[in-house]
């Protein structure tokens, strides 16, 4: 009886120690992450620690989470997390470059004491707005977002400025506030500006008019980026389809220097078709 008591006991308090890693802090968060990116792979939720009343969301559509993207197994080709300790929140960019179902999107968890309280996801697929996972994958994977220097990090309230500035710029045109940055490249969905030269610019079209709504940010000081959730547009008449978007921004020295931009919006319902403009961002 002792003997197995003390096999049970290491199973139950190796399983809490196992939960008890993911935390607020920056090592906690990566923990979280990682536990996330396991699951997304097996398609299995069974090893996250999930909060009572999770939330699980979808493309803005709240859902229930054994009907999920996060229950399809994928072999993910290319990730990258962003972790922010100041809202307990962490981001994580993913690929899936198979051939017969490829995928590329960003899931935003919550941590609350421990636990996982909400999950999101924004995701685009084969015949969604500029979707090229070819490209997608071969442009993210070859650019540097390292860890930046302590003494040379800009604060959160310069990462949030400039993803603001550039998304504000969407509804006024005002472009002279925007923190451009040379060079600076951007991806959306594959396509894909720049061509490797100091000149490259992601000052390539923004689209006035349009009001980049229901923004919430992730943002990690620490590699220099930030994420907004956010609609391309508020839904309306005019100004922009109202579709899902995340708008990832690397900033180096207070100015852009990469853009990623991902929009759940079917392509056959993009510019010239007969919907709302989707716009060149």
């Amino acid at each position: 009886m002792a003997l197995k008591w003390m096999v049970f006991a290491a199973a139950l308090f190796g399983s809490a120690a196992g939960y008890a890693q993911v935390s607020c802090t920056r090592e906690g968060l990566q923990a979280a992450a990682n536990l996330y990116i396991a699951a997304q792979t097996k398609g299995d939720t069974s090893g996250l620690p999930l909060a009572k009343g999770l939330g699980y969301v979808e493309n803005f559509k709240p859902m229930n989470i054994d009907e999920g993207l996060i229950k399809k197994p994928m072999k993910i080709d290319h990730q990258r997390s962003l972790l922010d300790t100041s809202t307990c929140q962490t981001f994580t960019e993913m690929i899936v470059a198979d051939k017969a179902n490829p995928y590329a999107f960003g899931t935003r968890l919550r941590v609350n004491h421990g636990l996982i309280a909400e999950i999101e996801m924004m995701w685009t697929t084969t015949g969604y707005w500029g979707f090229n996972v070819d490209n997608y994958l071969k442009y993210a994977s070859a650019e540097a977002w390292d860890t930046i220097p302590a003494a040379k990090r800009d604060t959160r309230a310069t990462l949030e400025s400039a993803a603001s500035a550039y998304l504000d710029a969407f509804l006024e045109g005002k472009k002279d506030l925007v923190p451009w940055g040379y060079p600076c490249n951007r991806t959306e969905g594959g396509m894909h500006t720049g061509k490797g030269v100091a000149e490259d610019s992601c000052d390539v079209g923004v689209p006035s008019g349009v009001n980049i709504a229901n923004r919430h940010f992730v943002v990690d000081e620490t590699i220099g980026a930030v994420v907004a959730f956010c609609t391309f547009g508020a839904g309306g008449p005019t100004g922009g389809s109202g579709a899902p978007d995340t708008h990832l921004f690397r900033v180096e020295y207070g100015k852009l220097r990469y853009v990623h931009t991902l929009t759940h919006l079917l392509q056959a319902n993009g510019p010239g078709r007969g919907a709302q403009t989707k716009g060149n961002n």
